[in-house]
């Protein structure tokens, strides 16, 4: 076991440069966070750990797993006040250090097989509450454009439950260039046909428009909307919660 005492400390800061979007893309790591999500993980390891991250009130998780035994996976003993800095999400448990997988772009002339969810939200919460959603709906991936935030973002996998981990996620271009023209496309909009009466295909893509602008200037579009009563809309995740319970109870 590694002691760290200081803030200075090479290791510590670059941990703590993983707090945000920035440095996990510069650093190639990210923290994951939560007692659940952890011993799920550890069940069945689906990314490089790293490193394994306690303070003096914590055992080491990795040393006991039986799915991690032969592997040296380093062990980080520091001080609480400089582990609370980097359990920025406040769990007071063990933190592993894993190493993310490239997101593959879309292949080309690729057409939906399933329920495919574009998603250019750029807000972490948002775009984990949506992730959790669409594994639990059967969507058969996730779709990130140029706009949407770093789907291993602490606050990202926080609020997807780990869906973020499970889920086949791939990546395209800026949005509206990927939405326009895609006949493939159903844009979750205020103004489009009702799902209560749509005869959802098995196979398509739904938009989750991006927060603020929307779909507006994007011509020729198929439109598809959440009936409301007293709001004039919802927010994005839970518009596309309704969609994709919709669609989930369509094919049953």
């Amino acid at each position: 076991m590694i002691e760290i005492s200081s803030k200075s400390n090479d290791h510590f800061r670059r941990w703590a440069d993983l707090a945000s979007a920035r440095g996990i893309k510069k650093h190639n790591e990210f923290i994951l966070m939560g007692e659940k999500l952890i011993e799920e993980f550890l069940k069945n390891p689906t990314f490089k750990v790293k490193a394994e991250l306690v303070h003096e009130d914590l055992r080491s998780l990795t040393m006991t797993a039986a799915t991690l035994k032969g592997q040296r996976i380093p062990v980080f003993k520091l001080p609480k006040a400089l582990f609370n800095e980097l359990d920025v999400i406040g769990t007071h448990y063990n933190l592993l250090v894993l190493e993310p997988i490239d997101i593959a772009p879309l292949p080309e002339a690729n057409t939906p097989q399933g329920l495919e969810v574009v998603c250019p939200l750029g807000d972490p919460a948002n775009l984990g509450a949506l992730a959790r959603s669409a594994l639990a709906f059967g969507a058969s991936k996730l779709i990130l454009t140029e706009e949407s935030c770093n789907p291993f973002h602490p606050k990202a996998i926080k609020a997807s439950a780990g869906a973020l981990l499970k889920l086949p996620v791939y990546r395209v271009g800026k949005f509206m260039e990927f939405v326009g023209g895609n006949e493939d496309v159903y844009a979750l909009d205020m103004k489009g046909e009702d799902i209560a009466r749509f005869k959802w295909p098995k196979n398509l893509r739904l938009a989750i428009g991006e927060e603020g602008p929307g779909f507006s200037g994007i011509k020729g579009l198929k439109r598809l909307s959440v009936a409301t009563q007293g709001v004039e809309s919802l927010n994005a995740t839970v518009a596309a919660s309704i969609a994709l319970f919709s669609y989930s109870s369509f094919h049953k």
